[in-house]
């Protein structure tokens, strides 16, 4: 069996030879050039499967040759080696398509995890990247967001996916983890606002024993249990400023302190982070740490709205249904004015929300056929976004005259609204109550006082 073979490019021969040293340890043949005319004509004679690169070379600078391996060698992985410090610089790097980083002194663990990451990517080119039948959807939209994951999982660099919520963040983050060199390893999601403040640097550091008052035991972090996968930062807007500090630190020295330990620990983890709301403006309004931001948000994701893809409803419905109905002989289907009804939604809780009216629906409808009254959809969807839910009614406003009676025009409109709700819950009193947002002994007393009981 061939030996894989790796390119260093340096013009520190030092750093050339122990580079080579350790590559060699891991049974990995080395040739090296110590500028880029050299490396590019090594990567032209040689079927490299790896490139190693320092940023500083005499005829140009690191991110010249990983740009030329993207647009001639696209499926060699190439990483640059950076000065102590440098991380703008290698933030940079990465922007421009480097796999990942590695900071001079060179840490040879490091240099060894970063190798096994990148060969495993030049050994297994025909690595399953399918993610058709798990985020679905054959809108332009699904399809560019499936491609763009292919390419993210090649890479080592932070992703900040941003979108509303309901839109499956947590599903791609999961996915770009699954489709790269990591996938054997641990996926550890957190949602950074639910967990108390007190307790945050514990949880994402582990603590030692005796550290303060109840720690009993030593405790792994989430970045200990992520160690060689991926740690999901779930809704990151959330995290207080002291901790935006830590994770910082933590993000750029790829190392942790546990609570109550003289020294940091060795972390090889990759960060990818999520939140529904604006963080760039919250970076403006001083809630969000500038530095933090630019290191979590390397590569933007965006997360496309259910509304901005109404093609892929039909498929997704048929998905949610067979996920809900799991065993169940009797399916019942949607009839077209349902479909239409869901396309004219705008879904301000996107697929959750599908989720959930597709689940109400089957216990709501009889027979197997369900209708457009049985998704009980809010008839106007801003509206319905501000008031947690309930229909609003839009009718014309009255322009008042000598003839003109306020009681009885507030009565017409509050007569309509109730029979409405009463039509679309298929006259369940209790269920009607609920559509409207009133208990159901104010909707007996309204029934009562409006003569329709």
């Amino acid at each position: 069996m061939t030996r894989p073979l790796a390119l260093v490019v340096d013009d520190e021969a030092d750093i050339r030879e122990l580079a080579e040293m350790t590559l060699q340890r891991m049974d990995v043949e080395a040739i090296t050039a110590e500028d880029i005319e050299s490396a590019k004509r090594a990567l032209q004679e040689h079927a490299v499967g790896v490139c190693l690169t320092d940023m500083k070379l005499p005829d140009g600078d690191g991110i010249e040759l990983v740009d030329y391996i993207q647009r001639e060698f696209p499926d060699i992985p190439v990483a640059v080696i950076t000065a102590y410090g440098s991380i703008d610089t290698a933030i940079q790097a990465l922007k421009a398509g480097a796999f990942d980083f590695v900071s001079k002194p060179v840490d040879l663990n490091v240099l060894r995890r970063l190798v096994e990451h990148a060969m495993r990517l030049s050994e297994d080119p025909k690595m399953d990247r399918r993610s058709r039948d798990v985020l679905l959807g054959e809108s332009a939209a699904m399809q560019q967001i499936r491609s763009t994951i292919v390419k993210l999982a090649r890479s080592q660099a932070p992703v900040y996916i941003y979108g509303e919520s309901g839109t499956g963040k947590e599903l791609i983050a999961k996915l770009i983890h699954e489709k790269g060199p990591r996938r054997d390893q641990p996926f550890v999601p957190v949602n950074c606002g639910a967990i108390p403040g007190e307790l945050m640097e514990s949880e994402f550091f582990g603590h030692k024993k005796g550290s303060f008052t109840g720690a009993n035991t030593d405790k792994q972090g989430l970045f200990q249990a992520a160690d060689g996968g991926t740690l999901f930062l779930d809704e990151v807007a959330e995290l207080p400023q002291h901790m935006q500090v830590k994770l910082l630190r933590a993000i750029q020295e790829k190392a942790v302190r546990p609570v109550g330990s003289q020294k940091e620990a060795p972390i090889d983890v990759r960060i990818l982070s999520a939140t529904h709301k604006d963080l760039a403006q919250l970076v403006e309004a001083g809630d969000f740490r500038r530095d933090l931001y630019y290191r979590i948000n390397v590569i933007q994701l965006r997360a496309p709205a259910l509304r901005e893809r109404p093609e892929d409803l039909p498929l997704l419905v048929e998905h949610i249904l067979d996920k809900i109905l799991s065993g169940t002989e009797e399916r019942p289907r949607l009839a077209d004015d349902a479909i239409s009804a869901l396309k004219r939604y705008d879904f301000p809780g996107n697929v959750r929300e599908l989720e959930n009216v597709l689940e109400r629906a089957l216990t709501l409808s009889e027979g197997t056929v369900i209708g457009a009254a049985d998704l009980q959809l809010p008839e106007n969807s801003t509206a319905a976004g501000d008031s947690g839910g309930q229909p609003a009614p839009t009718a014309e406003v009255a322009d008042p005259s000598e003839d003109f009676e306020l009681e009885n025009y507030l009565g017409e409109i509050e007569r309509d609204v109730i029979t409405r709700a009463l039509e679309k819950t298929r006259y369940n009193k209790t269920a009607a109550a609920q559509l409207l947002g009133i208990s159901f002994r104010a909707l007996r007393y309204r029934l009562k006082k409006l003569g329709l009981e």
